[in-house]
């Protein structure tokens, strides 16, 4: 979808969705955020008709592209937003008409924050903003968010990696001011690593200070591969060092386990996980895809940049190749 015909239009159309039972959502949420119920609970995740996958199925250059590309696209994912693709001033815009399209067919999105100054800290993913415009662009998404319900993953590594950065003692507190920008109706997730990163211990303190006991809970493996076991185990023992939490897992593609070496950028003979949605779980509210499979990590094992369509990396991630 584009950020066009949006608007007052759209803005009415999911007034008129919007009901009681939203509002007085919105209200426990903030007296309570962490002791809600599941965000997840009796809802449809939202697929988008213009994720890169799903704009690939129809326009592959060969039957294989397309056929691998809508596998991928019938699997709700996560939307990325990053500032270098939606800027102030289209950020709000587009979040706006994908909120309006998921409330049309009833569907709950799921968003990954992404533009945190100097973000990956010169990583393949390198960018971001500046902490001024960083805030007012986090702002444009809050307000474009509204009342609706949606579920944020927040800057995916930002607090695991916070140690190799030069703002290390600084972005915690970044992140806690952030999370606190965002509406009461959103489940946030703050980025927690992953099992074979930082002690479980560690990632706790980390996350107690970005303020983690203020939104939903943590996300693990995120654009990782990972075992949902070695996750949900490693979601388990953070909860305990918190003293209680709530986590998501990315299984984008995690199908086949993490390599020998340990490796995550664009990792060869890797495959998709189990479909997202929720799970029976005291702590892990859900298994998602959140790395959107098929977008490349970046210019690695032959790579484009990062967050480009890959058609070959699609192809091998649904077993093609």
């Amino acid at each position: 979808m584009t950020a066009s015909g949006v608007g007052e239009r759209s803005r009415a159309r999911r007034a008129v969705l919007a009901s009681g039972a939203i509002a007085l959502l919105a209200l426990l949420t903030a007296c309570a955020p962490a002791a809600a119920g599941s965000p997840f609970a009796g809802r449809t995740l939202y697929r988008s008709p213009d994720s890169s996958a799903a704009i690939a199925a129809r326009t592959g250059a060969t039957a294989a592209e397309r056929e691998a590309a809508a596998r991928l696209a019938a699997r709700p994912t996560a939307t990325w937003l990053v500032p270098e693709r939606l800027p102030a001033g289209e950020v709000g815009p587009a979040v706006d008409a994908l909120l309006d399209d998921a409330a049309g067919a009833a569907a709950l999105p799921v968003l990954v924050v992404y533009g945190i100054p100097d973000r990956d800290c010169g990583g393949h993913s390198a960018g971001g903003l500046a902490r001024t415009p960083y805030l007012a662009w986090i702002d444009e998404i809050a307000a474009a968010i509204g009342e609706q319900s949606a579920v944020v993953v927040l800057e995916p590594d930002a607090l695991a990696l916070a140690e190799a950065c030069p703002d290390a003692a600084t972005r915690p507190a970044l992140v806690r001011e952030a999370a606190a920008r965002l509406p009461a109706t959103t489940a946030v997730y703050l980025d927690g690593g992953h099992s074979a990163w930082l002690p479980a211990e560690r990632m706790a303190e980390l996350l107690r200070a970005a303020g983690v006991d203020r939104v939903r809970g943590f996300a693990t493996n995120v654009s990782n591969t990972r075992t949902t076991s070695e996750e949900r185990d490693y979601a388990h023992r953070v909860a305990a060092a918190l003293g209680g939490g709530h986590a998501v897992i990315d299984v984008s593609r995690n199908g086949s386990g993490p390599p020998a070496d340990a490796s995550w950028c664009n990792v060869p003979g890797r495959t998709v996980g189990e479909d997202p949605g929720p799970l029976d779980d005291e702590v892990v509210d859900a298994v998602l895809w959140l790395k959107p499979p098929g977008e490349s990590d970046g210019t690695c094992n032959g790579g484009p940049t990062a967050g480009q369509w890959w058609p070959e990396a699609a192809i091998a991630l649904t077993g093609g190749g």
